[in-house]
């Protein structure tokens, strides 16, 4: 069977088949645009000139993410969160502006809703689940190299009851367990660290399944949730040595690779291939297939 190799967001991925690029194409992870090589070509072709008919049988598209379709790959939760973190920092270069701007955005409006006076606290409630799902959407956009804009603070109200849901069960469930002893508590809301994520890839979720979902995706995967946190406690003490100038730049360090650690887990839920980064593309003469 034919295999093949694809070129993505600066990244190699293959050998797959056939098969695996017509899911990719109705998944959105495989555009027209994207290059794709085989054994038998001499360079890189867009995957619309080179195969054709995979966008003609593919049915569309699913239209149920809130966010840019995520890459092919994933390794199953294995990339080191160091790698993680350098990964979130070349994501980040060229972009620092956009992201320290967004997240200026969120706070001041934050700040805004809970000032509103003897109901602010009650409209941050209910408007606080939208928000931190148009946050995730705009920090998964950006970790996946997609467009991003500011107004995808307010996409989340696309999603309005989901999000709503989800906030307070996650806010009920945390604590219930603290009830019981700290460390459950804090388990349970590593448990449930990947909801938003969850929901803003499929907005067709509800609460429950979607925090249901997060507790199986971390499920042996806590612990290094944990430990990615930690890399950022330095950070956080030069913060507030520097009267909270430093936040401006850590929020968006952390947002971005706490979205690369939600991609590099969640991508490979389904059948996945071997990823292989690539600076440039290779040229026709040598093709550069990875191993």
């Amino acid at each position: 069977m034919k295999q093949w190799y694809c070129h993505i967001g600066g990244q190699q991925y293959g050998p797959v088949s056939q098969e695996q690029l017509r899911a990719w194409i109705q998944e959105g992870r495989l555009a027209r645009e994207h290059l794709v090589w085989s054994d038998g070509m001499v360079e890189w072709l867009p995957a619309g000139l080179a195969l054709p008919h995979l966008f003609q049988t593919a049915l569309p598209p699913i239209a149920s993410a809130l966010v840019t379709a995520p890459p092919p790959g994933g390794t199953n939760g294995s990339t080191p969160n160091a790698q993680l973190t350098v990964q979130a920092r070349e994501i980040l270069s060229g972009n620092w502006g956009k992201a320290i701007l967004f997240s200026a955005l969120y706070f001041l409006l934050s700040i805004a809703i809970g000032r509103i006076p003897r109901v602010g606290e009650i409209v941050g409630l209910i408007l606080g689940g939208a928000f931190q799902l148009g946050l995730t959407v705009f920090f998964l956009s950006l970790a996946r190299r997609g467009g991003v804009e500011y107004r995808m603070l307010f996409r989340g109200f696309r999603s309005f009851g989901n999000a709503l849901g989800a906030n307070i069960l996650m806010i009920i469930f945390v604590f219930l367990w603290l009830l019981l002893l700290i460390v459950p508590g804090i388990i349970a809301a590593l448990a449930y660290s990947q909801t938003f994520y969850l929901l803003a890839d499929d907005k067709t979720l509800g609460p429950l399944e979607a925090i249901r979902k997060s507790k199986q995706l971390m499920d042996g995967f806590k612990w290094k949730y944990f430990c990615l946190g930690l890399r950022f406690i330095g950070w956080t003490i030069l913060s507030v040595l520097t009267l909270g100038i430093g936040f401006l730049f850590l929020w968006p360090y952390a947002a971005v690779s706490y979205a690369r650690f939600y991609d590099d887990l969640a991508a490979a839920r389904a059948p996945q291939i071997a990823v292989q980064a690539s600076a440039t593309l290779p040229g026709p003469a040598e093709p550069n297939r990875p191993a």
